[in-house]
Protein backbone atom coordinates (compact mmCIF):
# COMPACT_ATOMS: atom_id res chain seq x y z
CA UNK A 1 0.00 0.00 0.00
CA UNK A 2 1.21 3.54 -0.71
CA UNK A 3 0.16 6.90 0.70
CA UNK A 4 0.96 9.87 -1.27
CA UNK A 5 -0.53 13.53 0.19
CA UNK A 6 -1.48 16.10 -2.23
CA UNK A 7 -2.38 18.78 0.24
CA UNK A 8 -2.25 19.87 3.63
CA UNK A 9 -3.35 22.70 5.69
CA UNK A 10 -4.75 23.32 8.99
CA UNK A 11 -7.90 21.89 9.08
CA UNK A 12 -7.76 19.83 5.40
CA UNK A 13 -6.39 16.94 4.30
CA UNK A 14 -6.47 15.29 0.88
CA UNK A 15 -4.13 11.94 0.17
CA UNK A 16 -4.26 8.81 -2.11
CA UNK A 17 -4.15 5.84 -1.15
CA UNK A 18 -2.88 3.03 -3.74
CA UNK A 19 -3.32 -0.83 -3.44
CA UNK A 20 -5.94 -0.86 -0.95
CA UNK A 21 -9.54 -2.44 -0.37
CA UNK A 22 -12.54 -0.30 0.13
CA UNK A 23 -13.32 -2.23 3.33
CA UNK A 24 -9.95 -1.13 5.15
CA UNK A 25 -10.75 2.51 3.44
CA UNK A 26 -13.85 2.61 4.61
CA UNK A 27 -12.76 1.18 8.20
CA UNK A 28 -10.77 3.78 8.96
CA UNK A 29 -13.15 6.75 7.55
CA UNK A 30 -15.61 5.18 10.15
CA UNK A 31 -13.00 5.07 12.84
CA UNK A 32 -11.96 8.79 12.08
CA UNK A 33 -15.55 10.34 12.66
CA UNK A 34 -16.68 8.01 15.63
CA UNK A 35 -13.62 6.93 17.72
CA UNK A 36 -11.43 9.72 17.63
CA UNK A 37 -11.39 11.33 21.40
CA UNK A 38 -12.60 15.22 21.18
CA UNK A 39 -13.48 17.12 23.81
CA UNK A 40 -16.91 19.28 23.84
CA UNK A 41 -19.12 21.13 26.26
CA UNK A 42 -21.29 18.29 28.19
CA UNK A 43 -22.82 19.74 31.35
CA UNK A 44 -24.20 23.18 31.55
CA UNK A 45 -25.66 25.12 34.35
CA UNK A 46 -27.71 28.06 33.17
CA UNK A 47 -28.33 30.17 36.60
CA UNK A 48 -29.89 33.14 34.52
CA UNK A 49 -30.77 33.89 31.00
CA UNK A 50 -32.81 36.65 30.14
CA UNK A 51 -32.61 36.93 26.44
CA UNK A 52 -35.36 35.38 23.73
CA UNK A 53 -33.30 31.96 23.62
CA UNK A 54 -34.56 28.72 25.08
CA UNK A 55 -32.27 27.59 27.47
CA UNK A 56 -32.31 24.28 25.44
CA UNK A 57 -31.12 25.53 22.89
CA UNK A 58 -28.54 27.61 24.24
CA UNK A 59 -26.88 24.54 25.73
CA UNK A 60 -26.90 22.90 22.70
CA UNK A 61 -24.94 25.90 20.97
CA UNK A 62 -22.61 25.55 23.65
CA UNK A 63 -22.27 22.10 22.92
CA UNK A 64 -21.11 22.22 19.02
CA UNK A 65 -18.67 24.98 19.90
CA UNK A 66 -15.41 23.36 19.09
CA UNK A 67 -12.71 23.39 21.52
CA UNK A 68 -9.03 22.63 21.00
CA UNK A 69 -8.64 19.23 21.47
CA UNK A 70 -5.35 18.39 20.39
CA UNK A 71 -2.27 16.07 22.15
CA UNK A 72 -1.41 18.36 24.53
CA UNK A 73 -5.36 19.23 25.21
CA UNK A 74 -6.09 15.87 25.64
CA UNK A 75 -3.38 14.95 27.99
CA UNK A 76 -4.22 13.52 31.24
CA UNK A 77 -8.04 13.84 30.42
CA UNK A 78 -10.45 10.76 31.40
CA UNK A 79 -11.50 9.23 28.53
CA UNK A 80 -15.23 7.37 28.44
CA UNK A 81 -14.17 3.65 28.56
CA UNK A 82 -12.35 5.13 31.88
CA UNK A 83 -13.95 4.57 35.57
CA UNK A 84 -13.42 8.47 36.57
CA UNK A 85 -15.03 9.83 33.05
CA UNK A 86 -18.94 10.09 35.00
CA UNK A 87 -17.54 12.21 37.71
CA UNK A 88 -15.17 14.12 35.86
CA UNK A 89 -17.09 17.63 36.45
CA UNK A 90 -14.35 19.61 37.48
CA UNK A 91 -11.74 19.58 35.52
CA UNK A 92 -12.42 21.69 32.91
CA UNK A 93 -14.66 24.52 33.57
CA UNK A 94 -16.27 27.56 31.59
CA UNK A 95 -18.19 30.36 32.65
CA UNK A 96 -20.26 33.18 30.90
CA UNK A 97 -21.51 36.30 32.28
CA UNK A 98 -22.62 38.84 30.15
CA UNK A 99 -24.98 42.04 30.29
CA UNK A 100 -26.76 43.46 27.08
CA UNK A 101 -26.71 45.12 24.70
CA UNK A 102 -24.44 43.09 22.77
CA UNK A 103 -23.86 39.96 20.64
CA UNK A 104 -22.59 37.24 23.10
CA UNK A 105 -19.35 35.01 21.14
CA UNK A 106 -17.55 32.29 21.87
CA UNK A 107 -14.62 34.44 22.88
CA UNK A 108 -16.28 34.95 25.77
CA UNK A 109 -16.65 32.02 27.14
CA UNK A 110 -13.57 31.89 29.98
CA UNK A 111 -12.24 28.39 30.22
CA UNK A 112 -10.41 27.57 33.49
CA UNK A 113 -7.59 25.55 31.60
CA UNK A 114 -5.54 28.01 29.24
CA UNK A 115 -4.74 25.07 26.24
CA UNK A 116 -8.83 24.27 26.13
CA UNK A 117 -10.77 27.01 25.05
CA UNK A 118 -13.21 27.84 22.31
CA UNK A 119 -10.94 27.23 18.24
CA UNK A 120 -12.95 30.34 17.09
CA UNK A 121 -13.52 33.75 18.98
CA UNK A 122 -16.31 34.62 16.74
CA UNK A 123 -18.99 31.85 16.90
CA UNK A 124 -22.31 33.88 18.00
CA UNK A 125 -24.39 32.38 20.97
CA UNK A 126 -26.80 34.61 21.91
CA UNK A 127 -28.32 37.90 21.59
CA UNK A 128 -28.64 40.36 24.24
CA UNK A 129 -30.77 43.37 24.56
CA UNK A 130 -30.73 45.88 26.71
CA UNK A 131 -30.09 45.12 30.57
CA UNK A 132 -30.30 41.69 29.72
CA UNK A 133 -28.49 39.00 31.25
CA UNK A 134 -27.24 35.98 31.45
CA UNK A 135 -25.16 33.84 33.41
CA UNK A 136 -23.84 30.29 32.69
CA UNK A 137 -21.69 27.58 34.32
CA UNK A 138 -19.99 24.70 31.91
CA UNK A 139 -18.16 21.77 32.12
CA UNK A 140 -16.30 19.91 28.77
CA UNK A 141 -15.58 16.51 28.59
CA UNK A 142 -13.79 13.93 26.56
CA UNK A 143 -15.77 12.06 24.37
CA UNK A 144 -16.34 10.13 20.91
CA UNK A 145 -18.69 10.88 17.81
CA UNK A 146 -20.60 7.54 18.15
CA UNK A 147 -22.43 9.19 21.15
CA UNK A 148 -23.01 12.37 19.83
CA UNK A 149 -22.15 14.96 16.86
CA UNK A 150 -20.27 17.34 19.02
CA UNK A 151 -17.86 14.77 19.67
CA UNK A 152 -16.79 14.42 16.16
CA UNK A 153 -13.46 15.68 15.32
CA UNK A 154 -14.40 15.61 11.72
CA UNK A 155 -16.35 18.01 9.52
CA UNK A 156 -15.68 15.82 5.75
CA UNK A 157 -14.54 12.83 6.04
CA UNK A 158 -14.86 10.97 2.59
CA UNK A 159 -13.29 8.90 0.15
CA UNK A 160 -13.69 7.99 -3.64
CA UNK A 161 -12.20 6.02 -5.82
CA UNK A 162 -9.43 7.34 -8.47
CA UNK A 163 -11.21 8.09 -11.76
CA UNK A 164 -10.06 6.72 -14.76
CA UNK A 165 -10.99 8.34 -18.31
CA UNK A 166 -9.84 6.75 -21.74
CA UNK A 167 -10.91 6.94 -25.47
CA UNK A 168 -11.75 5.09 -28.43
CA UNK A 169 -10.10 4.64 -31.13
CA UNK A 170 -13.11 6.52 -33.31
CA UNK A 171 -13.97 9.88 -34.36
CA UNK A 172 -12.76 12.56 -31.93
CA UNK A 173 -16.11 14.15 -30.24
CA UNK A 174 -15.62 17.61 -28.90
CA UNK A 175 -18.61 18.18 -27.42
CA UNK A 176 -18.35 15.43 -24.82
CA UNK A 177 -15.83 17.92 -23.51
CA UNK A 178 -18.19 20.92 -22.82
CA UNK A 179 -20.53 18.18 -21.49
CA UNK A 180 -18.01 18.26 -18.11
CA UNK A 181 -19.57 20.33 -15.65
CA UNK A 182 -16.13 20.84 -13.71
CA UNK A 183 -13.58 21.40 -16.22
CA UNK A 184 -11.76 18.25 -16.20
CA UNK A 185 -11.18 17.93 -19.58
CA UNK A 186 -10.36 20.36 -22.23
CA UNK A 187 -11.12 20.35 -26.54
CA UNK A 188 -8.20 21.00 -28.00
CA UNK A 189 -8.87 20.72 -31.67
CA UNK A 190 -5.28 22.03 -33.24
CA UNK A 191 -3.73 19.28 -31.83
CA UNK A 192 -7.06 17.03 -32.44
CA UNK A 193 -7.21 15.67 -29.00
CA UNK A 194 -9.21 16.48 -25.43
CA UNK A 195 -6.34 17.17 -22.59
CA UNK A 196 -7.49 15.97 -19.04
CA UNK A 197 -6.61 18.50 -16.95
CA UNK A 198 -6.82 17.36 -13.46
CA UNK A 199 -8.90 13.70 -13.06
CA UNK A 200 -8.80 14.08 -9.85
CA UNK A 201 -11.23 16.41 -9.73
CA UNK A 202 -13.72 14.29 -11.55
CA UNK A 203 -16.44 13.47 -10.30
CA UNK A 204 -17.53 10.55 -12.56
CA UNK A 205 -20.87 11.63 -12.91
CA UNK A 206 -20.36 10.63 -17.23
CA UNK A 207 -22.08 13.62 -18.24
CA UNK A 208 -19.32 13.60 -20.93
CA UNK A 209 -19.67 9.85 -21.64
CA UNK A 210 -23.79 10.96 -22.08
CA UNK A 211 -23.27 13.87 -24.27
CA UNK A 212 -20.76 11.55 -26.82
CA UNK A 213 -23.00 10.20 -29.27
CA UNK A 214 -20.09 7.80 -31.33
CA UNK A 215 -19.27 6.10 -27.75
CA UNK A 216 -15.81 8.01 -27.81
CA UNK A 217 -14.95 8.36 -24.15
CA UNK A 218 -15.08 6.37 -21.29
CA UNK A 219 -14.89 6.92 -17.39
CA UNK A 220 -14.29 4.32 -14.78
CA UNK A 221 -12.15 4.11 -11.81
CA UNK A 222 -8.86 2.43 -10.62
CA UNK A 223 -10.79 -0.37 -8.33
CA UNK A 224 -8.37 -0.62 -5.54
CA UNK A 225 -6.75 3.62 -5.68
CA UNK A 226 -8.35 6.11 -3.57
CA UNK A 227 -8.91 9.93 -2.79
CA UNK A 228 -9.36 10.44 0.76
CA UNK A 229 -10.31 13.89 1.89
CA UNK A 230 -10.96 14.57 5.85
CA UNK A 231 -11.32 18.50 7.02
CA UNK A 232 -12.20 19.21 10.81
CA UNK A 233 -13.59 21.92 12.57
CA UNK A 234 -10.40 22.97 13.72
CA UNK A 235 -10.25 21.09 16.92
CA UNK A 236 -7.24 18.95 16.28
CA UNK A 237 -5.45 18.94 12.97
CA UNK A 238 -6.57 16.44 10.07
CA UNK A 239 -3.17 14.37 10.79
CA UNK A 240 -3.62 13.82 14.42
CA UNK A 241 -7.11 12.84 13.61
CA UNK A 242 -5.87 10.40 10.74
CA UNK A 243 -3.15 9.02 13.04
CA UNK A 244 -5.61 8.01 15.68
CA UNK A 245 -7.63 6.83 13.62
CA UNK A 246 -5.27 4.38 12.07
CA UNK A 247 -4.18 3.59 15.79
CA UNK A 248 -8.09 2.25 16.81
CA UNK A 249 -8.12 0.49 14.16
CA UNK A 250 -4.96 -1.41 15.07
CA UNK A 251 -5.98 -2.13 18.31
CA UNK A 252 -9.69 -3.18 17.30
CA UNK A 253 -7.63 -5.51 14.49
CA UNK A 254 -5.20 -6.61 17.80
CA UNK A 255 -8.09 -7.54 20.08
CA UNK A 256 -10.04 -9.54 16.95
CA UNK A 257 -7.22 -11.36 16.60
CA UNK A 258 -6.58 -12.63 20.16
CA UNK A 259 -10.10 -13.25 20.50
CA UNK A 260 -10.26 -15.24 17.69
CA UNK A 261 -6.89 -17.26 18.58
CA UNK A 262 -8.05 -17.59 22.06
CA UNK A 263 -11.10 -19.12 20.69
CA UNK A 264 -10.07 -21.39 18.28
CA UNK A 265 -7.77 -22.93 21.07
CA UNK A 266 -10.14 -24.07 23.49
Amino acid sequence: MEIEVKSQSENEMVFIVRDAEVPFINAIRRCAMVNVPKIAIEDVNIIKNDSAMFNEVLAHRLGLTPLVSDIDALEGLPLPEDAEWEDFNSGILFSLNEVGPKVVYSKDLISSDSKIKPVYDTIPLVKLKKDEEIIIEASAKVGYGKEHAKWMPTTVCAYKQYPEITFNDVEIDYDCALACPRGVLKSDRRSKKIKILDIENCAMCKSCVRASSNGYINVGYRENDFIFRIETDGAMPPKEVLLKACDVLGEKADKFIKFSEEGGSK
